[in-house]
């Protein structure tokens, strides 16, 4: 019997991390999936990412605790409000207070020391530099420095025995090229939400940048959104 590879997806319980896992799993990959509460005002994104791991039956799945509200800077994760638009056009060209300071840094350091624990040398992040809201850390250049460093960091990667692979399969789509890729694989995206600031109950506020590109996603496929 063949032993699978493993990797770590990191899983938000949104579109493009859900999307993520099932490219791991077509790519032959046993996925440990970690989510991150970090303060993070749309909190309800956790047990979206709890349903949908147990839907792909991952191999394991932890919530990481990392309290980044302490810290402030961002809409997300302090009182700041979340901006609102009428159209994806109204989306502004400069980075958003929606950024979380050094956010995928923090996240991909911590899948970084479970990959190694693991045994893994591949990390799955659902990073986009298109349809996105201008945030640096999603770029392919962060990207690439973050593999080096791990490279340079890791005791498996400097012995030669486990180097490390992060891997960006959404980085140069659009939101509606992930959209048709995640239904060619099977996805429900009913399971998904990706609202910067919804409502108590989950509902989607449907004006900040994450609505509006997600819906905008979906209609260029000719699809209503199943979560909407």
């Amino acid at each position: 019997m063949t032993t699978k590879p493993r990797a770590v997806v990191l899983l938000s319980g949104g579109l493009d991390s859900t999307t993520i896992l099932a490219l791991a799993i077509q790519s032959g990959f046993e996925p440990y999936a970690v989510s991150f509460r970090y303060g993070q005002r749309h909190e309800i994104e956790l047990t979206a990412a709890a349903r949908i791991a147990a839907a792909a039956g991952v191999a394991k799945h932890i919530l990481v605790d990392v309290d980044m509200r302490q810290l402030g800077g961002s809409a997300l994760t302090s009182d700041i409000a979340v901006p609102k638009s009428k159209t994806v056009d109204d989306i502004g060209t400069e980075i958003p207070v929606t950024y979380v300071p050094a956010r995928n840094t923090v996240f991909l350091a911590y899948s970084l020391a479970w990959a190694e624990t693991l045994g893994a040398g591949d990390i799955f992040i659902g990073v986009n530099a298109v349809d996105y809201s201008g945030y640096p850390d999603c770029r392919p250049e962060y990207i690439e420095a973050f593999e080096r460093m791990a490279n340079l960091a890791t005791k498996a990667a400097v012995e030669g025995t486990q180097p490390i692979k992060i891997h960006t399969p959404l980085i140069h789509l659009t939101k509606a090229q992930i959209i048709k890729t995640g239904l060619s694989l099977g996805v429900d995206y009913s399971m998904t939400t990706s609202c910067y600031d919804p409502a108590k109950d989950g509902t989607s506020c449907g004006h900040c940048d994450a609505c509006l590109l997600r819906r905008k996603g979906f209609m260029d496929n000719g699809l209503v959104d199943p979560a909407a």
